[in-house]
């Protein structure tokens, strides 16, 4: 839940409670498998560019990112 984060330039460990971590988990799982799925709930082009904040779009890339995120949480809960 919103407070729960804290992150700054200053602070070299990020702490995070642990409802928000397995939910940021499942999140993070869940986004993997709609970069990766065919068919009309795929994550499109446009959703895409726009997860990658103007970076050039690379869907395996991202994919990627979001499920070994995903298991290193999991891993630490």
């Amino acid at each position: 839940m919103p407070g729960s984060l804290t992150i700054s330039h200053h602070e070299s460990a990020v702490t995070m409670d642990h409802g928000d971590a397995a939910r940021l988990a499942t999140v993070l799982s869940e986004l993997a498998y709609l970069l990766e799925i065919p068919g009309p709930n795929r994550i499109n082009d446009a959703q895409l560019a726009a997860l990658c904040e103007g970076r050039a779009p690379d869907r395996a890339e991202l994919s990627h990112w979001s499920q070994a995120l995903a298991a290193e949480l999991k891993g630490r809960l």
